[in-house]
């Protein structure tokens, strides 16, 4: 099912009606024929109004999601990945950026982009994505906006108070069963009246008093790290969640494959030697051979990601991970283009993401496994990391395949 009126509102007028119901400016008051600018002037248009025509600075991160809006992917494939890929980046916030729980505009915009394909999940897939529906149901319910986008109807668990009534009753038994031994204690020690009981009496006091003390001490450390947790804002846990999945920890270079053959003992797999500006040529194993040959491969440029952990592919050492656009069904497979006059070993970049790249990533972080999820191509072929290019100092990196998944 897709959003009331969508088979004539655009992409692009869902995000601009986002932003001004999140605005309260009346589009009427818009100077006329500016719709047809990009998304990113829109934006700036909107906040200007909303700012009675007084210039405001525009927020980045903003920018940022703004442009994953308008990239997000329509396809199945590409878009069940950038749910999932949502879905991680919601896990531990309320909303994508704010002071830890009211919207901002960006929760606005992009919940208009993926309303559409959202609202026609079936039930397995919405049970697979827990925090993208809650998030969903949130700004739906503090977000006015009005009838352009139908209501998501989401189930939510009913807490039955029962099963609390029965677990603070098991306390309270254990309590008093606790209590009853300590005044069977008390009496034994009291009627305890010879020097050898006297003598037990008070190592048993003493022991006591040492229990007594190590649970003092115990209960101010978790104390003092339920107030260091409880300190930290929701704004700090966001960042730290948004840095899990941030492209920035990847450290992508551009490439040139100065030779190509097939893997020896693997028919899907070829093996290349790919100069990224160092001293000594990168070999790197990429599952290409069903796609692509070596003769097409050699003196190709290409994207790949270096700091990946090096390891063995059926024998035969890998150094890195050549990134490819891939169609829907995986028929087409292509590594990434970077634009003529791009430079080996050049990084490259994403505007508004900072961030120092990991020298080695962690396998069992499972950093590649959160990220790339976020990588697609958009409806032009561009490389995008949640709709931002794929830019080096000579233009965007793209693909000849459109709206599809990057790994």
């Amino acid at each position: 099912m897709a959003p009331k009126g969508s088979t004539s509102v655009s992409r692009k007028q869902l995000i601009l009606s986002a932003l001004c119901k999140h605005f309260s400016v009346d589009p009427k008051s818009l100077p006329e024929n500016f719709a047809g600018d990009e998304v990113t002037s829109l934006y700036s248009t909107v906040l200007k109004a909303a700012k009675n025509g007084v210039a405001a600075q525009v927020n980045d991160g903003v920018v940022n999601w703004v442009r994953y809006a308008e990239g997000f992917p329509t396809d199945s494939q590409p878009c069940s990945a950038a749910l999932e890929g949502l879905n991680e980046t919601l896990a531990d916030v309320s909303v994508l950026l704010g002071n830890g729980f009211t919207p901002s505009e960006a929760d606005a915009v992009v919940f208009s982009a993926v309303h559409s394909s959202v609202i026609g999940l079936s039930n397995t897939d919405r049970q697979k994505l827990p925090h993208l529906l809650r998030w969903v149901d949130y700004i739906q319910n503090k977000v006015d906006f009005g009838d352009v986008l139908e209501k998501i109807v989401v189930e939510k668990d009913i807490f039955d108070f029962r099963e609390l009534d029965d677990l603070l009753g098991a306390k309270s038994a254990g309590k008093m069963e606790i209590d009853s031994n300590a005044k069977k204690t008390v009496q034994s020690t009291k009627t305890a009246d010879k020097p050898g009981a006297d003598l037990n009496t008070k190592k048993s006091d003493a022991g006591v008093k040492a229990a007594g003390e190590e649970k003092v001490m115990l209960d101010k450390k978790a104390d003092k790290k339920a107030t260091n947790e409880k300190t930290k804002s929701p704004e700090t846990e966001a960042v730290e969640k948004d840095k899990e999945v941030s492209v920035s920890l990847l450290n992508i270079q551009v490439g040139l494959v100065r030779k190509a053959w097939k893997h020896p003992s693997a028919d899907s797999l070829l093996v290349e030697e790919i100069d990224v500006g160092e001293a000594k040529l990168r070999q790197v194993v990429s599952g290409l051979a069903k796609y692509i040959s070596p003769e097409e491969l050699t003196n190709r440029h290409v994207v790949l990601i270096t700091n990946v952990k090096p390891g063995k592919l059926r024998d035969v050492m890998s150094q890195g991970l050549v990134l490819c656009a891939s169609s829907e069904d995986h028929t087409l497979v292509e590594p990434l283009l970077p634009p003529q006059g791009a430079k080996p070993g050049e990084r490259v970049s994403f505007s508004g993401v900072d961030g120092k790249p990991e020298d080695v990533l962690n396998p069992k972080k499972k950093q590649l496994d959160k990220i790339t999820p976020n990588l697609f191509t958009d409806d032009k072929g561009v490389a995008t990391f949640r709709g931002i290019p794929f830019m080096t100092s000579a233009g965007p990196c793209t693909s000849s395949i459109p709206k599809g998944t990057i790994k």
